[in-house]
């Protein structure tokens, strides 16, 4: 099977939060599927580096509403072969870890603004949620 991720940023945000939305989710990728980060590297003079990702990590520009539309959707495959993962405003405005888990449980699903959505799985899938989204620039 092919793995495919995806990335969709909302691109109204200023450029630090775009980094570090790109940056929660690229981490919890790397937590949830290891598999997609290759071995360390060896350069010309015998130096080592970290292994990076294996595959391609495209950024899309899509506005929160089409974050949540595209998330819904995701949910509704009931594909056990999809991962997602989600950046919500809830998130980024809270200081520690405790408050974000206090703030999200206090807020309705339908009231959260999404900043970014990484989809992983079959290739197929993904292509089918995003394959529409243009580049973020």
């Amino acid at each position: 099977m092919s793995i495919r991720c995806a990335f969709l940023i909302d691109p109204t945000l200023p450029l630090g939060l775009i980094a570090n939305t790109a940056a929660i989710l690229s981490m919890t990728l790397g937590r949830d599927r290891p598999e997609l980060i290759g071995p360390p590297v060896i350069d010309g003079d015998g130096e080592e580096h970290p292994g990076i990702t294996t595959v391609v990590l495209p950024m899309l520009a899509a506005e929160a509403p089409l974050i949540a539309e595209t998330r819904r959707k995701a949910l509704s495959l009931e594909s056990g072969q999809l991962g997602l993962i989600d950046v919500t405003e809830t998130a980024q405005r809270a200081k520690a870890y405790g408050d974000y888990q206090t703030r999200i449980r206090q807020t309705a699903e339908r009231e959260l603004r999404y900043l970014g959505l990484c989809l992983h799985g079959p290739s197929g899938i993904v292509r089918s949620l995003t394959g529409t989204l243009p580049l973020l620039r």
